[in-house]
């Protein structure tokens, strides 16, 4: 009789289960994030241009959510960006509460064979970037340096932010590639550790720094005339930025098809991206409201009061690139590895 009666239980139990599994998948997604709060995961410290686009965008993306949820900002700093990326793809909810942002690097990791990037950067949800960036190479205005030619006679001292990241890769790749001379000094916590350090004159410059970061941050530095430019990244001059572009540095198409999966991370800019598996209907609509966002003339008229640069990249871009990288041909890949030094 107790084996009959505890079967009943149990099987009554399961059936509830499947109820309320019922249930919560009959939900709306107004339903299911009316008076929620969505946790929002950023992969860098409080204080970085990262976490300044995340705050700035959880302002305004709730009022294009259904249900209209509120925003909690989730700083997970560690190994450039991996921590927080093995959080979203491994333990975060998979229920649409979760997204966040990553280093813009990152996706491109398994690619390059990176034993702790053991993910599949095509499984996430790609909500899309906030901006596509172009970056640059600058040197402080006391520096002997001043100029890409005089880059590639004479060093600059330039911070390394962490291994993996792209103030390290970057300037690694350069160098390999086109003969600069970039000498990093490792152990800085940030990049606002690196540009106090720059004014200390303990190092030269700085290596890799994205348009948008030192537009909204140290925008003084330029209009005071306080740094050289010496190189951008983009793929055709750039009014903005009085220098040459890395690109014109080319020889061959070896060296074309390597930059350009090196530089590729550029267009995903400020990236956002959610757990995989989430119910398709809660990822259209984060990517819907993600999307509208970027399109908020409120939201565009505050970006320009605070000299935030916004451009929307979609999700299905974001894709396409990762897609176009993933395919890249094995001698590619390799001669890419070999200027990481990886």
């Amino acid at each position: 009789m107790r084996k009959r009666l505890k079967a009943i239980a149990i099987a009554g139990l399961a059936a509830a289960t499947m109820s309320l599994a019922g249930a919560a998948s009959a939900q709306s997604v107004e339903e299911s994030y009316k008076g929620k709060q969505l946790q929002v995961v950023i992969y860098t410290p409080g204080g970085s241009t990262y976490d300044m686009y995340a705050r700035f965008l959880i302002q305004y993306m709730g009022r294009h959510l259904p249900g209209n949820p509120t925003f909690i900002p989730r700083n997970m700093p560690g190994t450039g960006g991996i921590a927080a990326t093995q959080f979203l793809y491994r333990i975060a909810p998979k229920d649409g509460s979760v997204f966040g942002t990553v280093a813009r690097n990152i996706p491109f990791e398994p690619l390059l064979g990176k034993p702790e990037a053991d993910f599949d950067p095509l499984a996430f949800v790609w909500l899309g970037s906030m901006n596509r960036d172009r970056s640059i190479s600058l040197s402080w205005h006391s520096s002997k340096v001043m100029t890409l030619k005089d880059l590639q006679n004479m060093e600059l001292l330039v911070p390394g932010t962490g291994a993996g990241a792209d103030s390290e890769v970057i300037p690694l790749a350069f160098n390999a590639l086109f003969g600069t001379k970039f000498k990093i000094v490792r152990g800085y916590k940030s990049t606002s550790d690196a540009t106090l350090a720059v004014e200390r004159g303990e190092i030269d410059g700085i290596a890799y720094w994205s348009w948008s970061a030192i537009q909204s941050s140290h925008k003084h530095w330029l209009d005071d005339k306080k740094v050289n430019v010496l190189l951008h990244t983009g793929p055709e001059p750039d009014p903005e930025i009085k220098a040459p572009s890395i690109r014109s540095l080319v020889r061959n198409d070896d060296e074309r098809a390597a930059l350009e999966f090196i530089l590729a991370r550029e267009t995903l800019g400020r990236p956002f991206l959610a757990p995989p598996g989430i119910p398709a209907d809660r990822a259209k609509a984060l990517q819907a409201a993600f999307n509208a966002t970027m399109k908020d003339p409120d939201f565009l008229a505050d970006a320009k009061k605070r000299n935030v640069e916004v451009q929307l990249v979609t999700a299905e871009e974001v894709v396409s690139v990762l897609k176009a990288a993933a395919a890249s041909p094995p001698s590619v890949i390799e001669r890419v590895k070999k200027a990481l030094d990886r």
